[in-house]
């Protein structure tokens, strides 16, 4: 799936919606902080090595913008969201590492590129639905489908060297969320998606205090976990990405 289909596909699905029922949408700004762990690998004929995105390439945190739509329509939320993700790395190598068929050597400067591009469409239906309380209650389950459009690349430029391999996998996950109304002005949300399947597994794990001291208009901050294990095509992804993150946001 291309980016521009992924991207119409989020933002067809969500106007389609609206034109339903005239309820609740929010659109949500906000900047993402993630620190990568883990390795990959790109084998050709079972060889390959499992090169460490920390001690190996020295990659550097992910700083970027991330964007949400959602619809709320009675006791189900509709929602799609981009996430681009952007590591890089510059080291000498302290061992040879073998990606895509190609050897860099001991000693060898390289950079390192990962271009992740994560979207998220997901349906909640909150099977408890309480707000005629203090506090309001939302509880339900939730299916989603994830779509990761990962490219991976190392470049040793005194060798002439460069290798670059991709993968996009659509992924769906099943797993729940829950809303708590603290007040007309504040809130707190958990969500969790999981799905693990022949030796690969996804999860995505997030938590956000929303805050609206104006009607229609707020601000949010939240923490967020993935945690990436694919082996597909002869690629290898055993990742783990975390970080917080804020926004601004608007209602109508």
């Amino acid at each position: 799936m291309t980016r521009s289909v992924a991207v119409g596909v989020i933002v067809g699905t969500l106007f389609a919606g609206s034109v339903l029922a005239d309820e609740l949408f929010s659109l949500k700004a906000g900047y993402q902080l993630l620190q990568p762990s883990g390795d990959f690998a790109a084998e050709v004929a079972g060889v390959g090595t499992r090169i460490d995105v920390e001690s190996d390439l020295a990659m550097n945190d992910s700083q970027g913008v991330v964007a949400e739509a959602a619809l709320n329509w009675g006791s189900f939320r509709l929602s799609g969201a981009y996430l681009p993700i952007r590591f890089d790395g510059n080291s000498t190598l302290t061992r040879t590492l073998t990606f895509n068929g190609t050897n860099f050597t001991l000693g060898s400067a390289v950079n390192s590129e990962a271009e992740i591009d994560f979207f998220d469409v997901g349906l909640t239906w909150f099977a408890v639905n309480l707000d005629d309380g203090p506090v309001r209650l939302q509880l339900g389950p939730e299916i989603a489908v994830k779509v990761v459009d990962a490219d991976l690349s190392l470049v040793a430029p005194a060798a002439s060297l460069q290798e670059s391999e991709d993968l996009t996998a659509p992924i769906p996950t099943v797993g729940g969320r829950l809303e708590v109304g603290l007040a007309d002005w504040m809130s707190l949300a958990g969500r969790v998606g999981w799905i693990g399947y022949d030796g690969n597994q996804f999860l995505d794990a997030d938590v956000q205090l929303e805050l609206s001291p104006v009607p229609m208009v707020g601000m949010y901050a939240g923490y967020r976990h993935f945690l990436l294990e694919v082996d597909e095509s002869d690629v290898i992804l055993d990742l783990r990405f975390s970080g917080p993150y804020v926004g601004a946001m608007v209602r109508f």
